[in-house]
């Protein structure tokens, strides 16, 4: 019987020796690696790792670091080693290149990580006593631990360097030719477009407002100009179903009537007909939906990433905070809350993407006086979100609480827009207050200067069809 060579762990101990000699041997070398390796265990021999332990433990406490020192520190941790180390110097050339070899490292221990998790995860499938979903949790619990190892040491820059990149954003957004030049993902709306540059990568945007202000319209509505341009979207649904969730994609994106979408239907054949004409070009969007109510924070990681790999989503919409829960973090919903919108973050960071998340306010905004205009603290459950979020977006509209409209924003009114779209919080720019305009018989939000459009547009379909209630009419 042929015996089996076992499979030795992904390694490589050159690059290690180079590591370790530069520390010992530069100044520059020491910072270097310092900044990036945390952990003794990135080297795989065993060796290397107790003289980078001994290193670490010297550089904590500002101990000079060389030969003769380290030599000394081996010996009082009982682990004397100096022919080792003696070698490790003499093979040292330079640390130029240390940075790149530090972050080879990181991924051969990366590999390392996988290939163990891997084996206790498929020991785990193969126990059916293990629930399922526990597995997940504990498959999902081990990925993030490798994927957090891409975060260690990540490269400081230079104010000339911090510069230069301004510079490029500043070109790219000065040779723009369009009306509002974007940086970052379309929001659906020129006026918020101007006032953001776009949802930007590795955003956390929180759509706050009280039930029926129109938040999924709003949110809805990204959705839908990205997907016109083809820009693939997912969109996690706690609340609605799907088939609620076209109904407003359509009326969104068309002159239809969510109410005859959902409720009354149509009473014209050629509203049928141009209901086909419409379903055909928004059958092509790249819209990825999930109405299964899995609210646990890592089944929702979990499809995310899925839709990342396998359709390239750019752009993820949850509906909405709330609703979401942690398992892992028990029956405290503090707590809970807090991980979820850390965990969201962390999702649009390692995804790239901006990650639009809905919430709830407090009734609080309800019993106050004046103008109801929502705050940060009106969020439920909030303190983490605020601090997890770059942008929290508040809807306020003023007829939603039969506000005489002399006591609107005049500002606001001369626009012709009845909504402000509030920026309580905004990390890379500045707080400030936009407007829109809802049309609540079609149940969605335009930019003011559309409304003008969208008349000349449909002006010969009204003009053919008089006859009809105008708040039943659509197109």
């Amino acid at each position: 019987m042929t015996a089996t060579t076992p499979l030795i762990p992904p390694h490589d101990i050159k690059i290690e020796e180079s590591i370790l000699g530069s520390m010992i041997a530069t100044k520059q070398g020491l910072d270097d690696a310092m900044q990036i390796l945390k952990d003794p265990t990135i080297f795989f021999k065993p060796e290397h790792i107790d003289i980078f332990f001994a290193i670490q433990q010297m550089y904590t406490n500002s101990e000079p670091i060389d030969l003769e020192t380290l030599s000394a520190k081996m010996r009082a941790l009982k682990k004397p080693n100096e022919i080792l180390l003696i070698e490790l110097v003499r093979k040292t050339v330079s640390a130029a290149h240390i940075e790149y070899h530090c972050r080879l490292l990181l991924q051969f221990k990366m590999r390392r990580m996988i290939v163990l998790f891997n084996a206790q995860i498929t020991a785990m499938a193969m126990d059916e006593s293990i629930d399922v979903f526990d597995l997940m949790a504990r498959w999902t619990k081990e990925f993030d631990t490798v994927n957090n190892l891409i975060l260690t040491g990540r490269k400081t820059q230079t104010i000339a360097e911090a510069l230069f990149d301004l510079g490029k954003r500043i070109e790219l957004i000065s040779k723009s030719t369009t009306e509002t030049p974007l940086t970052g993902i379309h929001t659906g709306f020129k006026r918020i477009n101007h006032f953001t540059g776009g949802y930007q990568p590795q955003d956390l945007v929180i759509l706050a407002a009280r039930p029926g202000m129109g938040k999924t319209a709003k949110a809805l509505k990204t959705v839908v100009e990205n997907a016109k341009i083809n820009v693939p979207v997912g969109i996690i649904s706690l609340e609605m179903s799907v088939q609620q969730i076209i109904a407003r994609i359509v009326a969104i994106d068309t002159n239809f009537h969510l109410k005859q979408l959902l409720k009354t239907g149509f009473d014209k054949l050629q509203y049928f007909d141009s209901y086909h004409q419409h379903t055909v070009r928004i059958a092509k969007y790249p819209i990825y939906m999930d109405d299964s109510g899995n609210s646990d924070i890592t089944d929702i990681i979990i499809l995310a990433r899925m839709w990342k790999r396998k359709y390239g989503i750019k752009l993820l919409v949850i509906d909405y905070l709330q609703l979401m829960t942690d398992k892992s973090r028990g029956h405290n919903r503090e707590n809970e809350v807090s991980s979820v919108s850390r965990r969201l973050k962390l999702l649009a960071k390692e995804l790239e993407i901006p990650v639009i998340v809905l919430a709830q306010l407090s009734r609080a905004v309800e019993t106050r006086g004046a103008t109801k205009r929502p705050m940060l603290s009106d969020i439920r459950e909030s303190g983490s979100i605020e601090q997890d979020a770059d942008i929290v977006e508040f809807i306020y509209r003023p007829e939603y609480y039969s506000i005489d409209a002399k006591n609107w924003d005049e500002e606001m009114v001369a626009e012709g827009a009845n909504t402000e779209i509030i920026f309580a919080k905004y990390r890379a720019g500045s707080i400030g207050t936009t407007y829109l305009k809802w049309l609540g018989n079609k149940t969605k939000f335009i930019d003011p200067t559309d409304d003008k459009e969208t008349e000349n547009q449909y002006k010969e379909e009204v003009a053919e069809q008089t006859e009809t209630d105008n708040d039943e009419v659509i197109f």
